[in-house]
């Protein structure tokens, strides 16, 4: 797609992923009165509802989840906790999406966005082209896996895998698996296969252990952190790690079972297992690597937004170097509440943009403008 293409469909408002950021923005932009499917899109990467939710492994039931956040208007309560989170989730965001009527497309995988003639941006997909006047990001990670590179890992000849790529626990019965990382979704996993196999619990750093339920406080914080971090032009960090391992059920069964022990980070990886530079190893059938996510934007690249920092310097969700482009469940709002908080100030912000008018205060007014629909070609 280049610059200007005939082909582009025209909106005002090009939404990129349906995970919570991306519901919770269309849900707003409908609130200010763009109409659905005529003036915005939601372009979405998966056959289906549920966001990154939809990918978690089958065994995490919906009361081992470290928190889900109502997604406005619709409330999530009610829920059967001993079912998998995939499952309800998805069936939550899809009824969510019913409800409002949200113009979700998919699949429709976004390969680039770049700048076109005048005052749009062009959105290239596997669905087709749009050209917008304003994107709100919504692709959240979990697309982008991080795997960290160690010695040796090229010589190992049993399985190595992530977060992304676990299913279940039986399929490693009977073997001996090498979890590494520190966060809640390696200690969660390290429970669950630890039932079925033994286990080797490898970190860079001691975990930190809060003995306490997740809190306000803690997200704070953290959101507070990783803000300074964006507002630098720095990678965002991860929320999550930053607020340690809250007391859960898994956590709790974990350390009732002495699971829990862990050993510093193996200096490299042999044919047949892990070793370390004081001489110990460990042999192992595979290596599940629970070592987290980085933002999923590289179709972002075109606009060149990186800073020298590695990072996108944002200021609130607007990207300083394309004020046109919206980050939400990046960063600061990468978590399900600050999701939602972020959708909404995306929202009102791309709409006091487009439609050129505000409420005192600076939200956007909910009344529609009369005006000519665009039409769905250049």
């Amino acid at each position: 797609m280049q610059p200007g293409d005939p082909a582009a469909r025209h909106v005002d408002v090009v939404v990129i992923g349906a995970g919570q950021a991306g519901l919770s923005s269309a849900y707003h932009l409908h609130r200010q009165g763009f109409a659905s499917h005529h003036e915005f899109v939601v372009l979405d990467r998966s056959d289906g509802p549920g966001g990154a939710w939809r990918h978690r492994w089958p065994s995490l039931r919906l009361d081992d989840v470290h928190g889900i956040h109502d997604l406005p208007g619709l409330a999530f309560g009610g829920k059967d906790e001993t079912r998998p989170a995939a499952d309800v989730v998805a069936e939550y965001f899809g009824d969510y999406e019913k409800a409002f009527d949200l113009p979700v497309l998919r699949p429709a995988g976004v390969t680039a966005v770049r700048r076109g003639n005048g005052d749009r941006l062009l959105v290239a997909s596997s669905a087709g082209s749009w050209s917008a006047r304003a994107v709100i990001n919504a692709t959240g990670t979990w697309t982008h896996p991080f795997r960290p590179h160690c010695p040796g890992q090229e010589s190992f000849t049993g399985r190595q895998l992530h977060t992304a790529d676990y299913r279940d626990a039986e399929e490693f019965r009977g073997h001996h698996v090498i979890v590494v990382g520190g966060g809640i979704s390696a200690v969660e996993l390290l429970s669950e296969i630890s039932r079925v196999a033994t286990t080797t619990w490898a970190t860079r750093r001691p975990p930190v252990f809060t003995g306490t339920e997740f809190t306000s406080e803690d997200g704070r914080a953290a959101v507070a952190t990783v803000e300074r971090q964006v507002r630098a032009g720095l990678p965002p960090g991860s929320i999550v790690g930053l607020t340690g391992l809250p007391s859960t059920p898994a956590i709790r069964r974990a350390h009732e079972r002495g699971v829990l022990e862990r050993s510093p980070m193996f200096d490299r990886i042999t044919p047949t297992g892990v070793a370390w530079n004081d001489g110990t190893e460990v042999a192992a059938d595979a290596i599940l690597w629970a070592t987290g996510f980085r933002p999923a934007i590289d179709h972002l690249a075109p606009l060149g937004l990186r800073e020298p920092g590695g990072g996108i310097r944002l200021d609130g969700t607007q990207a300083v170097a394309e004020p046109r482009l919206h980050l939400v469940g990046y960063g600061p709002s990468a978590s399900t509440v600050g999701a939602n908080r972020a959708g909404r100030s995306a929202a009102c912000a791309v709409t006091a943009a487009v439609r050129g008018f505000s409420r005192p205060g600076g939200e956007p007014g909910h009344q529609r403008r009369s005006r000519t629909r665009p039409s769905d070609a250049a």
